[in-house]
């Protein structure tokens, strides 16, 4: 086996971290165009009654494709620890038990999906100006949905092997099918949200051949169809890491469900459209920082399992640097520019004379709610990069109430508390208010764990030298 991912546990690390982060916020700002571009093109060309669509299906799918997403950081840290203490069969184990747990998962819920599709529909929070064109979508997404589980899993295994540059590419390719795929069946043959969700397909398609590629042709880790079978203890380790990763993607979609709803009680289908702007943008402009935190995890991962533990504090003081830099520089571009962003989703010209003011109440509505969201933008670093810490050396439980703490314990009750006193700019509100509270929460627990076992930690294998 070709030892590539030794290198994270010999050289500098802000060197690494750089060729870590860089391919991973590239891949992450490609990725998210996969999304965002579905919100433009039919904001601009089919309407705003399109963005509430996509809005109100996007929890259920995301959540789907986050049970790889899940399984691939958990089993991923996993993994990397393997790979750093040089039990390659161990690696091997974890990899295949990743892909069958992914498939049986995220297989059965597409099914029930489909199945109960009205009903999940009109939960999600579709009313009946937009019911149709969410059904078209969330269709159609759903039979897509397996290979866009699978390729968030390999993702992560691409990365822990340590060859970031593969699962940038992987994240890429798609991304510009999907924009050309966008172009063709939306603009060109209108096929409207029909043609959006086809396009969206298509490019999960086109990521997973890619990964199915890297794995047969390029990768480190070579499996036997034994590995595909489940182990108990394999299980357990990457469940125990994976829950936290799929607590903190279900928690986001619940919160999703609950905005929608809330939206459409205290305001209308606008506010929901003027949400999955701003949800958008919150994926779209926090790409560098996103990509910092997963170009952190498999250093710090490595660096533990290797019992390096002064590299892995200086992993965690360079990575909030690096993050708290580009989030102050985000903070200050979204909130000079807002209503500029918010006008690239709609059409100013074209459409019926309803499209156009329907555009018009969106671009009055919507920037001053995305300046309140993106409030607390420059504290946010501290909780990413504290959560994923404890994610990346196996320490679930931490890991896990951490990743809940902003959407979990403070967002989703402050959206349940706030609109019924102040109404939709109650919902605004709650993001920076959750931001800061989850901030000093996370900042605590990373101070001590720091303070008590890893410098301890780092004490004691020095005097073993």
């Amino acid at each position: 086996m070709k030892k590539n991912s030794t290198a994270l546990g010999t050289e500098p690390i802000s060197k690494l971290l750089v060729k870590q982060a860089v391919p991973a916020s590239i891949g992450i700002l490609v990725m998210s165009l996969n999304m965002i571009v579905d919100t433009i093109f039919v904001g601009r060309w089919i309407g705003p009654q399109a963005i509430s669509a996509i809005t109100v299906v996007i929890p259920f799918t995301f959540f789907i494709a986050a049970i790889g997403l899940a399984v691939g950081i958990g089993g991923s840290s996993v993994l990397s620890r393997a790979l750093g203490a040089g039990d390659e069969d161990k690696a091997l184990r974890v990899f295949g038990n990743q892909i069958t747990i992914t498939v049986l998962v995220s297989g059965t819920l597409a099914a029930l999906g489909l199945i109960f599709q009205d009903y999940f529909i009109e939960f999600f929070g579709a009313d009946d100006s937009f019911k149709d064109l969410a059904l078209t979508y969330y269709r159609i997404l759903l039979y897509g949905i397996l290979m866009l589980a699978l390729c968030m899993m390999g993702n992560n295994v691409i990365r822990a092997e340590g060859k970031p540059k593969f699962a940038m590419y992987a994240m890429i390719l798609p991304a510009i099918g999907n924009i050309l795929m966008d172009y063709i069946l939306i603009n060109v043959l209108d096929m409207g949200m029909e043609g959006a969700a086809w396009a969206t397909f298509i490019s999960y398609a086109v990521c997973f051949g890619f990964i199915l590629w890297f794995f047969i042709a390029k990768s480190e880790l070579r499996l036997k169809a034994e590995c595909f079978k489940l182990k108990r203890k394999v299980m357990s380790e990457i469940s125990g890491l994976s829950a936290v990763t799929l607590a903190r993607q279900g928690v986001i979609s619940v919160l999703g469900i609950l905005l929608n709803n809330v939206l459409i009680n205290y305001g209308d289908a606008l506010d929901v459209a003027s949400y999955g702007i701003i949800s958008r943008m919150l994926m779209f402009a926090l790409f560098p920082v996103i990509g910092v935190t997963q170009g952190f995890m498999p250093i710090a991962g490595y660096n533990y399992g290797a019992e390096k533990y002064t590299r892995v504090r200086e992993t965690i003081n360079t990575s909030i640097k690096y993050a708290g830099a580009l989030a102050l520089l985000i903070f200050i571009i979204i909130m000079s520019f807002p209503d500029f962003f918010v006008s690239i989703f709609l059409s100013n010209k074209g459409g019926d004379t309803q499209t156009l003011a329907d555009n018009a109440q969106l671009l009055s509505r919507t920037p001053n709610a995305l300046r309140w969201v993106f409030a607390a933008t420059p504290i946010i670093v501290v909780q990413l990069i504290g959560s994923a810490y404890f994610q990346a050396i196996g320490k679930a439980t931490p890991a896990l109430l951490l990743s809940l703490t902003k959407q979990g314990f403070f967002l989703i009750p402050l959206i349940l508390v706030l609109p019924p006193l102040l109404g939709v700019w109650g919902v605004w509100i709650a993001f920076p208010i959750a931001d800061v509270l989850s901030t000093v929460v996370t900042g605590y627990f990373l101070k001590r764990e720091v303070k008590n076992n890893l410098r301890h930690s780092e004490l004691v294998s020095e005097s073993h030298k």
